[in-house]
């Protein structure tokens, strides 16, 4: 059973903003990826088949396929590790989460399911309306 991570997307505001913030990204380091300053010791578990699950405002909401760890040196001397995945977002259910800094292992039963096709997001919905019902377990 594949093993996830799960990271806070700090300052992104929803799905298109992180998605810009990703392109971005990608031109300025040559690659998707994000740094780290650990590599993550059960990474032979991740890497069969598991994904970086994005916290963005309290609520995870997508998903990406992780795809290579490479450990690197920062411009600072600092070791650090690249963590490379899919460029694809996939919408996840919502999930609630409390804030936490790094990143955090996420097992496969804990994992929100993926969003299934057809199922709009409810941006046209009251923020506040909409995670209630998601506290609920109704959306």
């Amino acid at each position: 059973m594949a093993l996830h991570l799960l990271k806070m997307a700090v300052g992104v505001s929803d799905v298109d903003n992180m998605r810009a913030l990703q392109r971005a990204r990608r031109r300025e380091r040559g690659m998707a990826c994000f740094l780290t300053r650990n590599m993550p010791r059960r990474r032979e578990e991740v890497l069969d088949g598991g994904s970086i699950y994005w916290v963005i405002k309290g609520q995870v909401r997508v998903r990406q396929r992780i795809l290579a760890f490479h450990p690197m040196v920062a411009q600072d001397g600092e070791r650090r590790c690249a963590v490379e995945y899919d460029t694809k977002l996939v919408p996840t259910l919502w999930q609630p989460r409390r804030p936490f800094q790094g990143w955090r292992y996420l097992f496969a039963v804990d994992a929100p399911p993926d969003r299934p096709s057809g199922l709009a997001e409810d941006e046209d919905m009251p923020a506040a309306m909409a995670q209630e019902l998601r506290a609920l377990g109704l959306l």
